[in-house]
């Protein structure tokens, strides 16, 4: 029953702040004003009641004098003149009616009987019927009876503007509360979405501190919590460029001495372990450079002659680099960034496939599109996005015997990120890999 009674009340109440803080602010205030509401309409209804009653008993009390001093022939006369909008005076013995011992009928009664001096007994009967009708019958003096026909009264009547009034309340009422709901939330929309950008590998633009003291204060705390990350990432990539660096000279003086030992297949594997050593550290010092930053400026390339200068580097070495689409124009970038990025993908496609293929293309909103494709093995999709983080390897495809450090794809994405382009992997129609970077 409870388990029930909790995912009831998770599908009624909203899931979202905004939604929830507006709720429980319009039902309060709602609440509040309908409250006021309703202790204004007792007060007026108290208020007209007690005109009523006192009115009732004071022109009743001044009316049965006069009628009970007049001849018997002259009271009809005066009977539509001393009768008032919600009591009149009958000689004779009224309708038939019922005991009425609401609180009401004694109270009317009680103010009749005081009218009356309690002269006259009275006996006040309910007069069925549609219309709360109320009747008190006396005896004048003389024999004469005389009815009291009452109809009361509840309240004053409601002016015919108040409705309109009210509903143009309730829609202020609506708007501010929606107006202060917004205003309260917007902030931590605002930091969502900055944390959700969050980058340290880019120069994004710092979260706005104006505002209320709280939201400021938040905002400046995110600020420093972002320029804390990325002085942490900037301090271990200066750390890996320090030990990549340092490495070079032992290792330097480890393949002299193996070079200068006699051959033999222990020899052999050592130059082999050593060259590959070598390849990680020079790569550890490319992907440091690629992440910290370099002072290469924008400059326009043409793009056909960029990308047929590339090819030719890898055709004049014997390499299958082909371009299967160029096109024509210009390009403003960073050229030695771009460059590094292209031959890493190209690099890729001739260790895993043989050959690679160079495709541009102009985008829908003017940016450039380059692919470098292959037919190699490809990558499983579930793993096309760690394969760009550092150090990532497929072990089935890609292992040591290739080459690989794990660290090309991962410089690519840092300089794609440099140069704020976009770098996307998916895998090839009919097999293959395609390596795609967009220059915006």
């Amino acid at each position: 029953m409870s388990a029930s009674m909790s995912i009831l009340s998770g599908l009624m109440w909203p899931r979202t702040l905004r939604s929830r803080i507006f709720l429980i602010l319009l039902i309060g205030l709602a609440f509040a004003y309908g409250l006021s509401f309703s202790v204004l309409y007792m007060e007026r209804y108290m208020s007209a009641k007690a005109v009523m009653l006192g009115t009732l008993e004071n022109d009743v009390a001044t009316s049965i004098a006069v009628l009970d001093r007049l001849p018997a022939s002259e009271r009809g006369d005066l009977l539509d003149w001393l009768s008032r909008g919600n009591y009149r005076f009958e000689l004779g013995p009224g309708l038939r009616g019922v005991p009425d011992s609401s609180s009401k009928a004694r109270e009317i009664a009680g103010k009749i009987e005081a009218a009356a001096g309690h002269r006259f007994p009275i006996r006040v009967e309910r007069i069925p019927g549609e219309v709360n009708r109320l009747q008190a019958h006396l005896t004048l003096s003389d024999g004469t009876p005389l009815t009291i026909d009452v109809t009361p009264r509840g309240v004053m009547p409601i002016a015919a503007w108040l409705p309109y009034v009210f509903a143009i309340q309730m829609a202020l009422l609506v708007l501010c509360t929606w107006f202060a709901v917004r205003q309260a939330i917007r902030p931590l929309g605002e930091l969502a979405a900055a944390a959700d950008a969050l980058d340290p590998n880019k120069d994004g633009q710092a979260l706005s501190e104006a505002g209320p003291s709280e939201v400021a204060h938040a905002a400046r705390a995110f600020n420093a919590m972002r320029e804390r990350i990325a002085h942490y990432l900037e301090e271990r990539v200066q750390i890996l460029a320090a030990i990549s660096h340092d490495l070079q000279t032992p290792i330097t003086r480890m393949r002299l001495r193996a070079d200068m030992a006699e051959d033999s297949p222990e020899r052999d594997k050592l130059v082999h372990d050593l060259a590959e050593i070598q390849r990680l550290v020079q790569d550890g010092i490319a992907y440091a450079r690629s992440a910290h930053g370099s002072g290469e400026k924008n400059a326009r390339i043409d793009l056909a002659s960029f990308i047929d200068s590339i090819a030719y580097d890898y055709q004049d070495t014997g390499k299958a680099v082909t371009v299967v689409g160029l096109v024509e124009g210009a390009a403003f970038t960073r050229p030695h960034a771009l460059r590094r990025i292209l031959s890493n993908f190209i690099d890729n496609a001739l260790k895993f496939a043989g050959a690679a293929e160079i495709s541009v293309e102009r985008g829908a909103d003017n940016s450039v599109v380059i692919s470098v494709m292959d037919r190699g093995p490809g990558i499983p999709d579930d793993m096309l996005e760690a394969a760009m983080q550092p150090f990532f390897r497929l072990e089935q495809s890609r292992n040591r015997e290739t080459g690989g450090t794990g660290l090309g794809l991962a410089i690519a994405q840092q300089l794609t990120a440099k140069i704020g382009g976009s770098l996307r992997l998916y895998n090839r129609s009919g097999g293959g890999l395609v390596a795609e970077v967009t220059i915006r």
